[in-house]
């Protein structure tokens, strides 16, 4: 018996009426690429290349300025964990050096700043007072170092956090943040009084002023690389 096969038409089906419209020839688009984004670096748009991200921690006694340290740097919109004081915090928390404070952080500040082409860092403000030192193990992990504030004024109050980074081997440098109307004194009086080793910068520096936190966490950024062994 012989089998019966349908013809397969490798013609278009056209809707009745409607003739066959010759194909157009392929032409690259002529629309301009998009211009690179207004003040992105080189290096930025080379997705080939990657920044080198690293975390750097800021801390030091209550209100010693860690929250305007981050603040006055970061490029992006800083995450502050910022609560109103209360008067049951009235006991634990000293005041009298900062009596128009306001406010305290409860977890952490977190800033960002570019310093380098691609040298990003990634600043972690810790909270001050003892109630939340619990936080400090997480906060410190994966830090190259930590930038410890110190207030002239309440000198003890920074003993806590040197003591820490020191147990903890973590590099780290102590900058004293100068308040407006506070007796200035150099650095190395302010080493002798924390006894701060040799190796340990001190620098003297304002964290309300930008130029002034760039310089401190270049000061970081260097003696993380002095502590940190060359790879073979």
């Amino acid at each position: 018996m012989d089998s019966v096969v349908s013809d397969v038409t490798t013609e278009p089906v056209l809707a009745a009426g409607i003739p066959a419209q010759p194909e157009a020839p392929y032409e690259a688009s002529s629309d301009p690429l998009p211009e690179p984004e207004d003040g992105a670096r080189d290096w930025q748009l080379d997705h080939t290349r990657a920044p080198i991200a690293t975390k750097i921690v800021v801390a030091g006694g209550f209100g010693v300025g860690k929250t305007t340290f981050v603040r006055s740097v970061s490029e992006i919109t800083p995450l502050q964990t910022e609560a109103l004081m209360t008067q049951a915090s009235e006991e634990t928390d000293d005041l009298s050096a900062t009596p128009g404070k306001l406010t305290t952080t409860v977890a952490m500040d977190f800033g960002r700043i570019t310093l380098d082409e691609d040298l990003v860092l990634y600043l972690f403000g810790t909270p001050g007072q003892q109630r939340f030192w619990f936080m400090w193990d997480d906060l410190v992990r994966g830090a190259i170092g930590a930038v410890v504030l110190a207030d002239t004024r309440r000198l003890t109050d920074c003993f806590p956090a040197l003591d820490y980074f020191e147990s903890c081997g973590l590099p780290y440098i102590v900058a004293v943040n100068h308040f407006e109307g506070t007796e200035v004194f150099e650095a190395e009086d302010v080493r002798e009084a924390l006894t701060v080793p040799p190796h340990v910068p001190v620098v003297i520096m304002d964290a309300r002023k930008r130029y002034s936190v760039v310089e401190t966490l270049l000061a970081m950024v260097g003696q993380a690389l002095q502590a940190t062994p060359e790879q073979p």
